[in-house]
């Protein structure tokens, strides 16, 4: 354990407010086409659900997205890239919850 000197305390100040951010997430078709969607989310993995929900409904209609597709998902303000599969954001929506707020997130996005 650490001694902490007289005279000065650690704040420690967590909300649980997490803003919501404008992700620009796309994927590249078997045939080479890039499709790209903008939606809004609190994380990286919920900007992921909504991204395939939203390609399920236009250019996913007729054919799923693969397990093993890699979507790009851009932060904007400030500006992050990020790469993962499909099975990963799958595998993150059927885990284990690690806070009531993130598993009402999960029962919204099933």
């Amino acid at each position: 354990m650490y001694a902490i000197p007289l005279g000065i305390r650690l704040y420690f100040a967590y909300t649980g407010i997490v803003p919501i951010r404008s992700y620009l997430v796309s994927f590249t078709d078997s045939e080479g086409v890039e499709h790209s969607v903008r939606v809004s989310a609190e994380s990286l993995y919920e900007a992921a659900v909504e991204a395939i929900a939203a390609f399920k409904q236009s250019v996913l209609a007729d054919a799923p997205l693969r397990p093993g597709a890699r979507l790009t998902i851009s932060v904007k303000a400030p500006e992050e890239r990020h790469t993962i599969t499909v099975s990963k954001v799958l595998s993150w929506l059927e885990g284990v919850a690690s806070s009531p707020s993130e598993k009402i997130k999960k029962t919204r996005f099933t």
